[in-house]
């Protein structure tokens, strides 16, 4: 990726442009620009990139009636159609939703992909009801400090694995046990779990099949994508059947478990993204951002992302002026 000026697009029916105040990076920003997500994400390049942004409506196209220019937005885009790390964002309206009261706009852009992560992983994938007892995985991390509050609100018993380093973290997210997964394993210090949310992957993964009573459910976002995900975002029969082989041994574990397993890709959705605000001021969610770099240094954001030391979100400022 490389910083370069480009024409700023103008919204055609059914869209919105916003001028972007701060957008929030992504992994799935650094898969797709080193062409890993190439089978499930087709982009005719050069493209803008960036899928969260936050900012003001500036444009309304023919058609799109529920902003005006002014109003503060968030937005996540669909995949396959980017766009946020840019002074403009053209997208369709059904995919924004107004920015919480009590937010700033640099905190409004670290919520829509980890946040439609969890609540859709969560109230859809893994229907989280009062009483259940779930685990988390990776709990520091974006989608985790996240997971872990919207949990707590949908009533469940949190058990969240973290370093020591990120245990005052989830505690204060509202974590109800904490596993030190530097010194404890997960197969060895939990059980009966109703649910597995996975961040992790790899042998987490694999012990978490262990620790859910039969008929549980495990859905992760750190392992290998399965053939229904495949599909779910775009990707066509070749896509759905590598992916079909390359998760069989992940539906064999599960099987032998007697749970059920499934990868879960957020899905754009600006009603989601309201309910999301909705948990912001009625709820009291937490915005959690680590770090916030410069539109000039988003080189800088992705190798600290890459390190995988985040304690919550990183972002970049597109406009200094623009961040309230």
């Amino acid at each position: 990726m490389t910083l370069a000026d480009v024409p700023a697009p103008r919204p055609s029916r059914g869209q919105v442009a916003i001028r972007v105040s701060a957008a929030g990076l992504n992994p799935a920003d650094t898969n797709i620009a080193q062409g890993k997500a190439r089978l499930l994400v087709g982009l005719e390049l050069p493209v803008v990139a960036g899928s969260d942004a936050a900012g003001t409506i500036e444009e309304t196209g023919p058609g799109a009636v529920r902003f005006a220019p002014g109003d503060r937005v968030f937005v996540r885009t669909a995949l396959d159609k980017p766009g946020a790390f840019a002074d403009v964002l053209a997208v369709d309206e059904s995919l924004v939703a107004a920015v919480p009261a009590s937010l700033d706009l640099g905190k409004a852009a670290a919520i829509p992909t980890v946040g439609l992560t969890a609540l859709q992983a969560l109230r859809d994938a893994l229907s989280i009801r009062p009483g259940m007892r779930l685990l988390i995985t990776g709990g520091a991390g974006g989608v985790g400090t996240i997971a872990i509050q919207i949990a707590k609100i949908l009533g469940a018993h949190v058990t969240v694995t973290a370093s020591s380093r990120g245990e005052a973290l989830v505690r204060s997210l509202g974590a109800d046990t904490v596993v030190d997964y530097t010194t404890e394993r997960v197969g060895d210090v939990v059980a009966d779990q109703d649910a597995v949310f996975d961040m992790v992957g790899g042998r987490t993964l694999r012990e978490a099949f262990g620790v859910v009573k039969p008929g549980g459910k495990v859905v992760s976002i750190a392992s290998v994508p399965d053939a229904e995900s495949a599909r779910q975002v775009g990707g066509g029969a070749a896509a759905a059947a590598l992916f079909r082989m390359l998760s069989a041994r992940r539906n064999q574990l599960a099987r032998r478990f007697g749970v059920s397993y499934r990868f879960v890709f957020a899905r754009p959705d600006g009603d989601d993204l309201a309910e999301l605000a909705r948990y912001v001021e009625e709820d009291g969610l937490r915005v959690i951002v680590d770090r916030e770099f410069p539109f000039e240094r988003i080189d800088e954001a992705f190798t600290y992302l890459g390190t995988g030391r985040a304690k919550g979100k990183v972002t970049v400022r597109i406009a200094r002026d623009r961040l309230v």
